[in-house]
């Protein structure tokens, strides 16, 4: 997901770890952000088309709903929806996160920008936009300066409901920019991902449209098209975004911690959620060593990101692949 880069912050660079703020005690809300200057056009259009690509999914989540009382649903939209959320979730968790945000492996120039292809078509905004937040937000982690922090109003229970909310979406939709020259130059400088960057609202259209045009040539009529654009379209996005975004909030909320990280941070393992985020919610050794390309190093602990990167390197795909050691993983233990 991407914030809009509207306002910069005075921030570090991502490999930097900055010291906790003054006068800030780990429970206290955040201290108020310096006034936001007034929102221009082009910042409500972001606005308006932030809040689209966050409500048109969830809407067509209660319409496939209705749609499914009445069995309005075909097989050929469960076996779309299923191919396509996972070749746009493995974009996101293997492209965009592990490789691109974090360099937890180094992957052929076509596997980089077919990754990179797949992770916006997930609808949640432009490759170079979402590398920077996503740096950004482990330079602050549940600090001052993280753009999605459940802790962000306080600990108390009023405090948490209204952090948990913005972590989940409120964020957003927040004139709080992330400059992606200070936390993403690296992609700024790499010309194919420039080229997936500016070409995310042709592949927003795309992403949409594939389902649609699937399902009607497989179908043989424009109806089947129009509910495979529902479920294995709208639904999905409307899925993937919601995992997605529950990494955010309920993955800095509830959960276990056999790791340490750093002061403030609160990065958990959630189980429920690890298939269906292909092993990101296996977050509290992320944030404990953010650049190993497993995440679930426990027995039982599914990581099916991790496999696809271990079959990529097994074809030779990528390389210099960053797997966690026992000793690193004994060494960050509680």
């Amino acid at each position: 997901m991407s914030a809009s880069p509207i306002t910069p912050v005075t921030a570090p660079p991502p490999n930097t770890v900055p010291p906790p703020p003054q006068g800030y005690d780990g429970t206290s809300p955040f201290p108020a952000d310096a006034p936001s200057p007034p929102r221009t056009g082009a910042d409500r259009a972001y606005v308006a088309v932030t809040g689209l690509i966050v409500v048109l999914p969830f809407v067509a989540l209660g319409l496939a709903g209705w749609l499914l009382w009445g069995s309005l649903i075909q097989p050929t939209d469960i076996v779309l929806a299923a191919v396509l959320y996972t070749i746009t979730g493995l974009g996101v968790t293997v492209g965009f996160h592990r490789g691109l945000t974090h360099g937890g492996y180094r992957a052929v120039r076509p596997l980089r920008i077919a990754l990179a292809v797949a992770g916006s078509m997930s609808f949640q905004g432009d490759v170079i936009g979402w590398v920077a937040i996503h740096r950004r937000h482990h330079a602050f982690t549940d600090r001052p300066g993280d753009p999605h922090s459940p802790y962000r109003y306080g600990t108390h229970l009023r405090g948490q409901l209204r952090g948990a909310l913005h972590a989940h979406v409120g964020w957003l939709f927040g004139n709080d920019g992330t400059p992606a020259d200070r936390y993403a130059p690296d992609l700024l400088a790499d010309r194919d991902i420039r080229a997936v960057s500016r070409a995310f609202p042709l592949l927003s259209v795309l992403t949409l449209a594939l389902p649609f045009g699937l399902g009607w040539a497989i179908g043989g009529s424009w109806l089947y098209g129009v509910t495979a654009l529902l479920w294995a379209g709208l639904v999905r996005i409307a899925l993937l975004h919601h995992v997605t975004w529950s990494v955010n909030s309920l993955c800095h909320l509830i959960g276990e911690r056999p790791f340490r990280t750093r002061r403030h941070d609160r990065a958990t393992n959630l189980w429920p959620l690890a298939l269906l985020s292909f092993g990101e919610s296996w977050h509290n050794l992320h944030h404990a060593d953010p650049t190993s390309a497993r995440h679930g190093v426990d027995r039982g602990q599914i990581d099916l990101s991790a496999a696809v990167i271990r079959l990529f390197e097994r074809l030779g795909w990528v390389h210099d692949v960053r797997w966690p050691s026992p000793d690193r993983i004994a060494a960050r233990r509680v």
